[in-house]
């Protein structure tokens, strides 16, 4: 029996499964290793940006609860004297209500528990003794106190943010309290409602004892939490952030931190899975873009698997040649292929050296110009720094900063950002076409380099182009202006260059401090 006549394999084809193999395992291993780094990378990044948030959210409570207690007990000092007179503790109440807002009603209670004054007066509950146990809590304490929530005597659920009264002999009077109303509209609404997210985040505060006091979903005031992670560290004072699992069996990526005056904790979270949803659509695109060159990948390869069977002595000759491109087609010149396939082969790997080369000069140049601009970069600066010494003619160097550029960021986005950045390139090289070298040091600060010009005419020159791009209309963001540092070298400058543009430097810190949108020269 003839067994070649029966094998379907050959050189090539046993080389083709080889390689489209190794180029499937890739490319899965590749999308897999990059889809788990990044998830990891865009869960941390989500955990420290809400956890900050958080602690930028403790502190706006910290110093409204610091405020509130100063309000209140500069109001103490006042009732010490007018406890007596009901006509006196209804204008200090009112005053408070209606000097801030912060409150949602203000009471005075006299030392026997009573409710001496109340403000806004339809609350109708002046003369009511207290009487259970979590209205006492501020007239037990005697010390300024945040309280727990309790139900009031009027039936709203509530916080209550009391001062004691002592008169000169610190004889207790009673004290006076200003009233959150949990699940009514108050201080701890306005912040959650100033502060929403539209991406699946959100943020509520619990006291001290885990229970829910200010939550989106009000129906929740007043729950109390247990088996949450974030709950139990913030209630003992800890600030941090987690992947925690909350009540309602949901992944949270959870930032958390305590307000310190009140022992309550505020907590910012976002579902993992809205986190992740993103990611998942980018890899998907990234699926989609790449499956174009996946398919041409594979057809080069079969197309390239026809030429492999190019005796292997004859390519190692040619091993030690990759960096001498002429020696290395030399060397192919003077292989004699017997067949086909070697042919082929042979006349490839020229080709490949020729790429290879254009390439590496590609990749050179690209290595020193800024991407996004199109202008030179600091490499590129550094690079050329030894031979701008050695002109023997005057330069002006002319550092340009955007001003106000973080702002745009914030406000308009990096996408609008970088826009300003390529429109402030496109008009700095429609202003100087050809005699100067611009350059892209990093974020919004450039430096242009001027041959053959004074400092008096760089400085004229660097005014017309401040004023050019200040009464030029910016995509998506308007107008902007920028300010101009300008310092002079010449061949019998003391200063070297590296000196003289850092003097341009102080120049420009200088027209920043000077206001902005204007040139200075050193």
């Amino acid at each position: 029996m003839n067994i070649t006549s029966k094998s379907h394999l050959n050189l090539q084809k046993l080389i083709l499964l080889l390689c489209v193999l190794g180029v499937a395992i890739t490319f899965v291993n590749l999308f897999y290793s990059t889809y788990h780094v990044q998830k990891e990378l865009l869960i941390n990044q989500t955990i420290e940006s809400n956890r900050v948030y958080a602690k930028k959210m403790s502190d706006i409570a910290d110093s409204f609860l610091a405020d509130t207690l100063k309000q209140l007990e500069y109001s103490s000092l006042i009732l010490k004297d007018k406890m007596a007179t009901d006509s006196d503790l209804m204008v200090e109440v009112k005053r408070v209500k209606e000097q801030s807002d912060l409150f949602n009603s203000v009471v005075v209670v006299s030392a026997d528990g009573v409710i001496a004054a109340i403000a806004p007066e339809t609350i109708r509950i002046k003369g009511v003794k207290l009487s259970q146990e979590r209205e006492l809590q501020s007239l037990n304490a005697r010390v300024p106190l945040i309280t727990d929530p309790f139900i009031s005597p009027a039936g709203n659920y509530l916080i209550s943010i009391s001062l004691p009264i002592f008169d000169d002999q610190q004889h207790y009077l009673g004290y006076i309290a200003g009233n959150i109303y949990l699940e009514k509209m108050n201080f701890l609404t306005r912040l959650l409602g100033d502060h929403a997210y539209r991406d699946g985040s959100y943020l509520y505060i619990v006291d001290k004892n885990r229970t829910l006091i200010s939550h989106p979903e009000k129906a929740r005031i007043g729950e109390v939490i247990e088996n949450n992670a974030a709950i139990n560290l913030v209630s003992q004072g800890i600030s941090g952030g987690r992947l925690v699992t909350n009540s309602q069996n949901i992944e949270m990526l959870t930032g958390y931190a305590p307000v310190n005056l009140s022992g309550w904790g505020v907590i910012v979270q976002r579902p993992k899975v809205r986190t992740l949803e993103s990611l998942n659509q980018q890899m998907w695109n990234v699926v989609l873009t790449s499956l174009p060159i996946g398919i041409a990948t594979l057809a080069s390869i079969w197309f390239a698997a026809t030429y492999i069977a190019k005796p292997l002595w004859q390519l190692s000759r040619l091993v030690n040649h990759f960096e001498d491109k002429e020696d290395a087609a030399l060397e192919l010149k003077k292989i004699s292929p017997w067949y086909f396939e070697a042919q082929q082969l042979t006349a490839t790997f020229i080709r490949t050296f020729s790429l290879m080369s254009d390439t590496i000069m590609q990749l050179h140049s690209d290595s020193l110009t800024d991407p996004m601009t199109q202008l030179f970069n600091r490499r590129r600066l550094e690079k050329e720094l030894a031979s701008i010494a050695l002109a023997p003619y005057p330069l002006s160097f002319v550092f340009l900063d955007i001003d106000f550029f973080k702002k745009v960021n914030d406000r308009y986005g990096h996408d609008a950002g970088d826009q300003v950045l390529i429109e402030i390139a496109e008009l700095m090289k429609a202003y100087w076409p050809d005699e100067a070298s611009i350059y892209r040091l990093g974020g919004e600060e450039f430096l242009i380099i001027l041959p053959h010009r004074s400092l008096v005419d760089s400085q004229d020159s660097a005014e017309r182009l401040r004023r050019t791009i200040a009464t030029h209309r910016f995509t998506q963001v308007g107008y902007l202006t920028v300010s101009m540092g300008i310092s002079f070298w010449q061949e019998q400058s003391e200063n070297s260059i590296e000196e003289t543009i850092k003097r341009a430097d102080i120049a420009l810190y200088q027209a920043k401090k000077n206001g902005r949108n204007r040139v200075e020269a050193i």
